[in-house]
């Protein structure tokens, strides 16, 4: 008797779960961007958003929520209700967090559920057009000889964590200045209020087309598609020298497992398509739309990798 008691409860949570996604979703759907408008995170976001919506018939809202390099916007997801309502799209410093020193209040592999990596990007290094460089040997130089300042969106963040391995192999100092996201980052540079910064393409493909800002070089391992001409950190002269991001979406921990399935398999085939694939093109991206899994193991990946470049340079949050 009390074996169909227990089956019966287990039969009545698993039915209680279909039915509450089964509609899935009945009412527009926030993601929130670990970033300010006008970064590479806001550009992935609102692209794949469009096509989803029209995809399933609702509304997908971006919430931009730019400060501590994505920690305040990953902070609100997390304590989301796990209903596939909130959702965070975030570019992979998400997986510095464990590493950078501060106390949070979530856990990056206990507090998330992943749903789909949507797309990857190198990095660009662009200078100001005041600073007399046009190489990657000239930029190193320039740094030996006199002190430089460089944009980065939040501690930790991917342009913070390419620049200070740069500062590493090339031997050189550069003082840190944060901003709020990519577009802060970019407006600050194109004012001479720093010298140079590690941009998502999408934050400076348009700055670098009408000239208001100078791109040197690329940090990926080979040349980048939306700039052949522009060489690899690594082929300038710091061999091994790589850098490259993804924007992952996540969902609060606990999200019934058919409401992830469902938005993997709409975002990953809205990256996939056509006009898609080329915007995201010119604009230095490439659609991926991986499984919940493989992003699993991108994240643990990166978590390892990164944690050794911030124990090297000392990186922590204030």
């Amino acid at each position: 008797m009390r074996s169909l008691v227990i089956w019966a409860a287990l039969i009545g949570i698993v039915c209680a779960g279909a039915c509450y996604s089964a509609n899935y979703p009945e009412r527009p759907v926030r993601v929130i961007t670990g970033s300010a408008a006008g970064g590479g995170s806001d550009f992935v976001a609102r692209a794949a958003a469009r096509k989803v919506s029209a995809m399933l018939g609702q509304q997908f809202v971006i919430d931009n929520r730019g400060g501590a390099a994505g920690i305040v916007g990953s902070d609100l997801v997390a304590k989301a209700e796990p209903d596939g309502y909130t959702l965070l799209l975030i570019f992979s410093n998400f997986a510095t967090y464990p590493s950078l020193g501060k106390k949070l209040s979530f856990d990056v592999q206990k507090d998330f559920r992943p749903i789909s990596n949507l797309a990857t990007t190198p990095l660009v290094l662009v200078v100001n057009n005041n600073l007399p460089v046009r190489s990657v040997r000239e930029l190193i130089d320039v740094a030996k000889r006199k002190p430089l300042n460089y944009a980065a969106p939040g501690v930790g963040s991917m342009g913070h964590l390419a620049a200070e391995l740069f500062k590493i192999a090339a031997n050189v100092n550069m003082e840190h200045i944060a901003y709020k996201g990519g577009g802060p980052a970019i407006t600050a540079l194109m004012g001479n209020e720093v010298d140079l910064y590690f941009s998502t393409p999408p934050s400076a493909v348009a700055q670098m087309k009408a000239g208001r800002l100078r791109a040197i070089a690329v940090t990926s391992s080979k040349r980048a598609p939306f700039a052949p001409d522009l060489p690899t950190i690594a082929e300038s002269g710091l061999p091994g020298y790589e850098v490259e991001g993804w924007f992952g979406l996540f969902a609060p921990a606990r999200t019934p497992t058919s409401i992830v399935m469902l938005l993997q398999r709409a975002f990953a085939e809205a990256v996939k398509q056509p006009d898609l694939e080329d915007l995201f093109a010119r604009e230095g991206v490439s659609g991926y739309g991986s499984t919940p899994e493989q992003l699993t193991k991108e994240l643990k990946r990166d978590i390892d990798k990164w944690a050794e470049v911030i124990r090297t340079a000392h990186i922590m949050v204030n």
